[in-house]
């Protein structure tokens, strides 16, 4: 049990009772509780398995009974009884862009919608645009976002399946018969979503490990199963290839398997050039009389030496550039997990944050990071409680006293800064002058042209005080497209205003896109990888936006969180002009 486990429980009980149209005061205590649950500076699992939640504001004593059979059991049967009164299919409408509890139920009671197919006749139909508060307009929005789903439908982001590819990994290595283990394909190359993964193993005895690969725990199907290679189907979906090969054969195999196919293909050519066709088993000569090639090839970069070629990083491998980099010997030294020294865009429970200032401090310091900046919202995303101008100015004074208490480590005072319609910003100068540095960023009016978005932007970034750009498109990975924007000219004002983007390496933004890091670098932006972190285990993000920022060519000198504490401290009080 996990402290948003009761959290969600407790979300899910206010939205069941939206539907049945109860007691508005009594969702709102529920709705308040999961709050109080998700922001509650301490072990809450904890005191609610051993039934000590009195005296917590926001938890009364209905709460309190719920959240101790819950953590204490592992279900509640108040939601379980609740959650048995609706169809299932009616939840999978809440995954749906645009569609809240008011319009599911207008749905269900109208017209007995309880699944997304239905939805979709009912829609073609045009019966949902005759619905009172519905609408010719909406039901397009309804159908385009069935249609995002859709296409996402077998799609998973990178950040959100890494821990399971990592215990996968993990138990593949403990197999007797296997002396290599790799993951491959999109996974490897660090691409923002994946269809599948492919795991590749060297062993001497493949048909066993291909057969013990299938009655992995993961494994919910087994869709093939044969001498080298297997197929298999996993709980939530995600199908996964492992491929058996020999020692010898394995640089080859994980180079091929790693791709991207055009990488590939532009390999082998210039394998052709030296007289060699390549495959994922290795080199032989293209003609008849040609003798066997010597060449030793032991691990993965031999293939690429042998060639010609500096080896190129998996993440790049996308045909963009990188194989004539690696024959100039001009390709970059990326970035790695540990040139980080801290990170700028993270919020607490002042705002929409699951823990405390100094909780998100502790873990930064036990992570080895030498800075931290807090950016909690600003007040017009009132959903996400973003602070006034007074709540702001108490926030900056508490954490100078935490400075104070951390003469080895230092919290910079920021703010996430809405962009409001017209690029004017959520704040004025006077309180602005009064941060370290500031995260511009648009959360509203997400309909704009690209024209208006752009401008909107590029005005923002003219602020002398805005110090970064934060999730350029504000995409959400397989649930929203990101707002329209002219990157080139939003890349280019950054250039000329000494604005940073940000790489948010929230799993589910990872914004701005890697395709626009190197026209970016090489104008002079600066990047800040930002894990746009509402909990201190979201700190932990960092990791999967280096793997973002190499994939994008960036360097450590790219990356301002790169620097340590006296660069940052002195670039930050350095006038943007001057920078």
């Amino acid at each position: 049990m996990t402290r948003e486990t009761l959290a969600a429980v407790l979300d899910e009980i206010a939205l069941l009772l939206e539907l049945k149209d109860e007691n508005p005061f009594k969702i709102r205590a529920y709705r308040q509780g999961a709050q109080c649950v998700r922001s509650f500076d301490g072990d809450i699992v904890h005191l609610a398995t051993t039934n000590q939640l009195t005296g917590i504001k926001g938890i009364g004593e209905a709460l309190r009974d719920k959240l101790h059979a819950l953590a204490s059991t592992g279900s509640l049967p108040f939601h379980q009884h609740l959650r048995a009164e609706f169809p299932a299919g009616l939840f999978d409408l809440f995954e749906l862009q645009g569609l809240g509890p008011k319009k599911v139920k207008a749905l269900h009671t109208a017209l007995a919608i309880s699944s997304i197919a239905a939805l979709k006749l009912a829609c073609d139909a045009g019966k949902v645009a005759a619905l009172p508060g519905f609408g010719a307009k909406t039901q397009t929005k309804i159908l385009d976002a069935i249609a995002l789903r859709d296409k996402f439908a077998d799609a998973f982001a990178l950040g959100t399946i890494s821990p399971l590819v990592a215990d996968m990994l993990d138990t593949l290595r403990l197999h007797p018969e296997v002396s290599q283990v790799a993951v491959a394909g999109s996974y490897r190359r660090a691409k923002e979503t994946v269809h599948d993964l492919d795991f590749l193993v060297a062993t001497k005895s493949p048909a066993l490990v291909c057969q013990d690969f299938t009655t992995l725990p993961q494994v919910a199907s087994i869709m093939a199963c044969g001498d080298t290679k297997a197929s298999v189907r996993l709980h939530h979906g995600l199908q996964c290839d492992l491929r058996a090969v020999s020692n010898s054969q394995f640089p080859f195999a994980l180079q091929y398997f790693t791709g991207s196919k055009e990488h590939n293909v532009a390999l082998r050519a210039r394998a052709l050039q030296h007289g060699l066709s390549l495959n994922e088993y290795g080199f032989t000569p293209t003609a008849a009389a040609a003798p066997a090639p010597t060449l030793e090839v032991h691990e993965e970069a031999d293939i690429y030496h042998a060639l010609g070629l500096d080896f190129i990083e998996p993440e790049l491998r996308e045909n963009h550039g990188e194989l004539e980099a690696a024959a100039a010997h001009s390709l970059p030294k990326l970035v790695e997990l540990a040139n980080l020294r801290g990170t700028f865009h993270n919020h607490t429970t002042a705002s929409d944050g699951l823990d405390s200032l100094a909780a998100m401090v502790a873990e930064a310091i036990d992570m080895g990071l030498q800075y931290l900046g807090i950016a909690d919202h600003s007040k017009s995303t009132f959903i996400a409680n973003g602070l006034d101008e007074a709540r702001l100015l108490e926030q900056v004074a508490a954490i100078g006293k935490l400075n104070a208490a951390h003469p080895d480590f230092r919290i910079f005072a920021g703010s996430e800064v809405d962009i409001l319609r017209d690029g004017s910003l959520d704040f004025d100068d006077e309180i602005l002058a009064k941060l370290d540095y500031c995260v511009a960023s648009v959360h509203n009016h997400l309909d704009l042209t690209e024209d208006e978005m752009t401008r909107r932007i590029c005005r923002a970034m003219e602020n002398e005080h805005v110090t970064m750009l934060g999730h350029l498109t504000g995409r959400l990975l397989l649930k929203r497209e990101g707002y329209p924007v002219n990157h080139a000219m939003i890349i280019d004002c950054a250039a000329a205003t000494r604005t940073i983007i940000e790489l948010n390496c929230s799993p589910l933004r990872l914004d701005m896109d890697w395709r626009w890091w190197q026209r970016a670098r090489d104008l002079g932006v600066l990047c800040a990888i930002n894990p746009d972190a509402h909990s201190c285990s979201r700190l932990h993000h960092l990791g999967l936006g280096v793997r973002l920022a190499r994939k994008g060519w960036l360097r450590r000198q790219d990356i301002l969180n790169t620097r340590p504490l006296a660069e940052v401290e002195a670039f930050l009080n350095t006038p943007k002009a001057a920078r």
